[in-house]
């Protein structure tokens, strides 16, 4: 099956060709499961076939909004950079949490084990 072959077709053909690899993927699973599937091969095809039918299904749908993106990208510029001084503040707020020292434990908290490993008690 080729992509080509699958752009030419209606969405409501896709959906019914979709329904059908799926089922079809799940059959070729549990023959496979069972010893009963000759051409191993086939669960590989049939999931690419299935990706294909997905990829132009959701190309299709998605339609004029290809072209949207190219215009979009221009505009905000400094946005990307603010998001990264956000994302580096956060991330040393983080670090200095992790740095600092915790507090002493209460006096009515249990008392930590004593590890009874030889390596540990040294």
């Amino acid at each position: 099956m080729k992509a080509a072959d699958l752009r030419e077709k209606s969405a409501a053909d896709l959906t019914e060709l979709k329904a059908s690899l799926a089922r079809d993927v799940f059959q070729n699973r549990l023959k496979n499961f069972t010893n009963r599937l000759d051409d191993t091969s086939a669960m590989r095809k049939t999931r690419r076939d299935l990706a294909r039918v997905l990829t132009v299904l959701r190309a299709q749908q998605s339609g004029a909004a290809a072209a949207a993106p190219a215009v979009q990208a221009k505009a905000p510029a400094a946005a990307p950079a603010k998001a990264k001084k956000v994302a580096k503040a956060a991330s040393v707020k983080k670090s200095e949490a992790k740095a600092a020292p915790t507090e002493a434990a209460p006096a009515d908290a249990p008392a930590k084990k004593k590890s009874t490993k030889k390596s540990e008690a040294k």
